[in-house]
């Protein structure tokens, strides 16, 4: 019996964006099969984070065209997980790293409503994964940068995600631990 071909994650055909009068890329066509593991490298400024915002539907392309999971990219696709490069929170902000990783399962919808007990069980078991449990609980932006980066893994792969993009994973500006 034949293996089953794998099914398309991505496909870049003649895609250009263009800022203003800045080409970022040009006449890109690339795809990405599941399962894979693809790195994009380059220098500051060549567009890698802009190739990540057109496939998740934030930044449309100049020309050419994207599929991304069957579809065309769009805003708040359950079928991406997304790891930003690191942003720090606000000291202040009485957002708790479990109430971060929550909205990687509702946060894409309107309004937030109560977690259910199976979604809270998922959460902490993500959390868990990521070994975030001690901190779980803290307010986010008293973490330190790496604690909050955990999180924000915690958060793009609670919802199982059949994409996960990560934007700088590894980066880990330590910010202040108030813990």
């Amino acid at each position: 019996m034949a293996e089953p071909e794998p099914r398309l994650s991505v496909r870049f055909e003649a895609a250009t964006l263009d800022y203003h009068d800045r080409r970022v890329w040009g006449d890109l066509s690339l795809e990405f099969r599941e399962p894979s593991f693809v790195a994009i490298l380059g220098p500051n400024g060549s567009g890698k984070t802009s190739l990540l915002r057109v496939i998740l539907g934030l930044t449309p392309l100049s020309s050419g065209t994207v599929e991304v999971l069957g579809e065309a990219p769009r805003r708040g696709n359950a079928g991406i997980g997304y790891v930003p490069q690191h942003q720090s929170f606000d000291q202040d902000l009485p957002l708790r790293g479990r109430d971060l990783v929550q909205l990687g399962i509702d946060g894409h919808r309107w309004g937030v409503g109560r977690p259910s007990a199976a979604d809270r069980r998922r959460v902490s078991e993500v959390i868990e994964a990521v070994e975030a449990t001690p901190y779980a609980d803290a307010p986010i932006g008293r973490l330190s940068g790496g604690e909050q980066q955990r999180l924000r893994i915690a958060q793009a792969i609670v919802g199982d995600p059949r994409l996960l993009l990560c934007d700088e994973p590894l980066a880990s500006q330590i910010g202040r631990a108030h813990v």
